[in-house]
């Protein structure tokens, strides 16, 4: 980097290391067979229409029609729901509407989801970290004694990359605790894959709850970005007071809106039917390779597994195109790798690729 940039950069950015997206560890190349399981994507594109008409016109902020379907969805108020570029953008807007830089902080516990922490220390934020215990429930105590320095908790259920729930009543403790002087953000990305268990029912009796959501996982929509966060009216309009101000393309809201529909609903209810059971499945089977632990739970639409072999596992993955994840640096997950379900091909030659590796290492199949 020139002198005069490195100069110009601002301090707390200059040594900041960006989250490594999918894409950017990997790309899209044309012309190879590749099989991307690395990202917790849908396997397959949802359909859509788009009317190009008004395309030549800036987009409304928040479309009335989006943002109903949304509220119909998810059984809230209009007023309780902002329309994001994807859920990452609501992590930014919470961070920059609730923390001022230099001086307040936010909360996690890994292993969690990086981008809390890459947002906070984007905007000049201090990040708090209690960790999460050993079965990866909330350490209530550990989060007790720095709640008073903390201005936001992010809380991730279904966690990524662990694919376990936070127990509702864990989650009410930290609300409890946070009650006049801290958000609590749950993140409810892979919520579809267990809708039973969402934290929706708490909006009423806590107003310092805030949900995000997203059309990415379940929805087979994370092409599009969109991304709703749901809270309170009046946390709603402060976000609003940061947000951009045209953050949804007009055919982002077309898609969205489209797949919030009755039909749109069903095709994705039957898409985590689906999903979920080629889950379980390739779980049982990777599960019988020798020296291979599952780590976690399945309750989202991916697989973790600890192996001592993880680093050699993926190099012989990437090298025949199929591309999983690395979580080995997060805490708790040393030689964990993180597999997507992906469709029934995809998952086949999955098995097939690690069939062959476990094979030339000798190590065979535990049945």
């Amino acid at each position: 980097m020139s002198d005069w940039i490195e100069k110009l950069t601002s301090e707390h950015i200059r040594t900041l290391s960006p989250y490594q997206s999918a894409r950017r560890l990997f790309s899209a190349s044309e012309g190879k067979q590749q099989i991307w399981l690395n990202a917790n994507e849908a396997p397959e594109a949802a359909p859509s229409t788009i009317d190009y008409h008004a395309f030549n016109r800036y987009p409304d902020c928040q479309p009335d029609s989006l943002i109903q379907a949304y509220a119909r969805y998810a059984a809230v108020q209009h007023d309780q729901v902002i329309a994001t570029r994807g859920a990452d953008e609501g992590i930014e807007l919470i961070i920059r509407a609730f923390c001022q830089a230099n001086k307040d902080n936010v909360l996690i516990c890994p292993p969690t989801y990086g981008m809390y922490s890459i947002s906070a220390e984007t905007f000049a934020v201090g990040v708090k970290k209690v960790p999460l215990n050993n079965d990866f429930s909330l350490d209530i105590d550990g989060i007790k004694a720095v709640i008073d320095n903390v201005n936001v908790v992010f809380l991730c259920s279904p966690n990524n990359p662990t694919g376990t729930l936070i127990e509702q009543s864990q989650i009410i403790d930290v609300l409890e605790l946070c009650k006049g002087k801290a958000l609590v953000v749950v993140d409810e990305a892979y919520i579809e894959f267990c809708a039973e268990t969402s934290v929706s029912n708490l909006l009423a009796p806590y107003p310092n709850l805030v949900i995000l959501r997203t059309l990415s996982k379940a929805f087979a929509l994370a092409g599009i970005r969109c991304g709703f966060t749901i809270a309170s009216p009046s946390i709603i309009q402060t976000l609003l007071k940061v947000i951009a101000p045209y953050p949804v393309p007009a055919p982002v809201a077309q898609i969205a809106a489209e797949s919030l529909s009755e039909e749109g609903v069903a095709r994705m209810q039957n898409r985590v039917k689906t999903l979920s059971t080629a889950l379980n499945q390739l779980s049982e089977e990777i599960a019988g390779f020798d020296g291979l632990e599952l780590v976690g739970d399945l309750h989202a639409n991916f697989v973790l597994f600890r192996h001592s072999l993880s680093t050699e596992i993926m190099q012989y993955l990437v090298s025949n195109n199929v591309f999983i994840r690395d979580q080995s640096k997060q805490q708790y997950l040393e030689n964990c790798l993180r597999i997507t379900v992906g469709s029934a091909n995809q998952n086949a030659q999955l098995l097939r690729l690690l069939n062959s590796f476990f094979n030339e290492h000798d190590l065979g199949r535990d049945l």
